[in-house]
């Protein structure tokens, strides 16, 4: 079969090379039609020819570079990465057919003016049926992992819910005879020292009764929804904490108030924000006797996010940093996880909780920690 191309923009405007930059509408013409539907994509994509001129890029590719789309055509897409020789052999091969498509890792440079440094990228070449022209796609690698690792956690959390609920009701069941024969034996007996082991019973049949209404509190509790502001949610939680820990711990502020109000259950928020402060608080138990505690809440807006595998045009992000001595790493990976506690006494129902409450928002809880630093980010996508 006979593969005609079509001659490429660099052979037609050889004056662009020189240095003036080539006309946007020249551009345009000579591009495939749909190219528009790339903006929609949350990873970062390209249109260019062989030798690496751009003549397309969509807005996640301008907005991690820091560049317009007009300031980038016609620029020499190799020059935007460390040790791009790679790269360029691969594009070459690919626009010349010897194979469709090839990946490669490679780290992608930024705007000197974003102080960012090299942004590590899976790269997918691929070659276009429009004349010689070449896509490249970029994944952040680490969006890749956090996209894997959100993934397992949903999966996750699906098996949890399902778990509890079966094992609370398979409790509950039976708890109910074992108070009521306790409650009964009791009303028979004469000693005193052995009503003394029916309340025993009894006190631990209400404790495990707590225990499951805790547990399916979550999924019984109806969705509230109102308008919510973030900020409100995090000085209601401040000042519980504060009023809590008056000595020894800071508690600072770093809002962006640009951020728009949205629809949402504003005690279910309070509670999962104050259920992950409460455990930054408890673990800064020594920094907190030293003087010298602190957490930080800390709000942004985030561009074009992929949470719960959709993408959204604006979220919310949330942090809440604290200075502790971090996470052991061998809870890290559970954390989330019902009845799992790093702290000796705890119920480990606390970040199950949260995150129950932050996906009911559409959202999703990220932790990072290392010892000195310890950072929850809530991601919630906003109208």
């Amino acid at each position: 079969m006979e593969i005609r191309h079509t001659p490429s923009l660099g052979r037609q405007n050889s004056v662009a090379r020189g240095g003036s930059r080539a006309d946007p509408e020249e551009i345009a013409r000579l591009l495939p039609p749909g190219l528009e539907a790339f903006d929609h994509l949350a990873t970062m994509v390209a249109v260019i020819e062989p030798d690496g001129q751009c003549l397309f890029t969509n807005v996640a590719f301008e907005e991690e570079l820091g560049l317009s789309r007009r300031s980038v055509l016609r620029e020499c897409i190799f020059d935007w990465f460390e040790e791009p020789a790679l790269l360029q052999d691969i594009v070459g091969s690919v626009a010349a057919n010897e194979y469709a498509t090839s990946r490669l890792e490679a780290c992608l440079k930024r705007h000197p003016n974003l102080f960012a440094e090299p942004l590590p990228v899976q790269v997918l070449v691929t070659r276009m049926e429009h004349g010689d022209l070449v896509v490249i796609e970029l994944v952040e690698v680490a969006q890749q992992t956090r996209q894997e690792r959100e993934e397992r956690v949903l999966d996750q959390v699906r098996a949890n819910k399902e778990l509890i609920r079966n094992l609370a009701h398979e409790i509950k069941n039976p708890l109910g005879g074992i108070r009521g024969s306790a409650q009964l034996l009791q009303m028979e007996l004469e000693s005193k020292a052995l009503t003394e082991y029916t309340q025993v019973i009894i006190h631990e049949a209400d404790r495990l009764q707590s225990l499951v209404d805790r547990l399916l509190a979550p999924h019984r509790r109806p969705h509230l929804v109102g308008d919510v502001n973030i900020h409100e949610v995090c000085e209601r939680v401040r000042s519980l904490i504060l009023a809590e820990f008056p000595k020894g711990l800071k508690v600072w502020r770093d809002y962006d108030i640009s951020l728009p109000e949205f629809r949402g259950d504003r005690e279910q928020l309070i509670q999962a924000v104050l259920n992950i402060a409460h455990n930054a608080a408890q673990a800064l138990v020594d920094r907190i006797d030293a003087g010298d505690a602190l957490i930080t809440l800390r709000t942004r807006v985030a561009r074009r996010v992929t949470i719960n595998r959709q993408l959204h045009r604006l979220a919310l992000v949330l942090h809440i940093e604290d200075n502790g001595p971090g996470i052991p790493e061998s809870l890290r990976d559970r954390i989330f996880y019902p009845l799992v506690s790093g702290r000796e006494g705890g119920s480990g129902l606390g970040l199950t909780l949260a995150q129950t409450f932050v996906q009911q928002h559409h959202g999703t809880i990220e932790c990072e920690s290392e010892p000195g630093k310890t950072v929850f980010k809530i991601l919630i996508p906003l109208p």
